[in-house]
C-alpha cells in the first residue's frame, strides 16, 4: 500500500499512475538490467519513432541506466542489450550513485564542508582592485 501511495503522490519513486496506465495499455517489456530497471517500448513519439521508457527500481535516477541501455533508450541502436550478447567495454566503469547532496558527496580541498585544512596560498595571486 505504501508503494502505491508513493506512486500516486510522487514522480520520483518508480512510476506515476500515467506511466503505469501507458505501460499497461501500450507497453511491451523489452528487458531488465542488472540494477533491476525494466525497459519498455510501444506506441509512437512525436517524431514517429517507437516510444521507449524505463521504470526504475527505486528512485528515478537517470544516471542509473547502464551504457548499453542508454544507447537503446536514445535510439542510437535498434537492438536492445537483452536481444544481443551485450558485454561492457573494458574502459567502462561500474555505475556509481549520484551522491550530490549527501554526506558522501565530493568535497575538494578548501571546501567549507571538507574537514581538512585549507591549502596555503602560495603568493602567486594578486587580487583585483578597481582602478589598479
Amino acid at each position: 500500500m505504501k508503494t502505491l501511495l508513493l506512486q500516486i503522490f510522487t514522480w520520483w519513486n518508480g512510476q506515476t499512475l500515467g506511466t503505469r496506465f501507458h505501460t499497461w495499455r501500450h507497453g511491451k517489456r523489452v528487458g531488465e538490467d542488472a540494477l533491476g530497471n525494466v525497459y519498455y517500448e510501444g506506441g509512437s513519439d512525436s517524431e514517429g519513432r517507437t516510444r521507449r521508457w524505463v521504470i526504475y527500481n527505486g528512485p528515478s535516477e537517470a544516471s542509473a541506466i547502464p551504457p548499453g541501455w542508454h544507447g537503446w533508450m536514445h535510439h542510437r541502436t535498434d537492438v536492445s542489450p537483452a536481444s544481443e550478447t551485450y558485454a561492457a567495454k573494458t574502459w567502462e566503469q561500474a555505475h556509481q550513485l549520484n551522491l550530490t547532496g549527501t554526506g558522501g558527496a565530493y568535497r575538494p580541498k578548501g571546501s567549507i564542508l571538507n574537514q581538512g585544512a585549507r591549502p596555503h596560498v602560495t603568493g602567486d595571486y594578486d587580487a583585483w582592485t578597481p582602478k589598479s
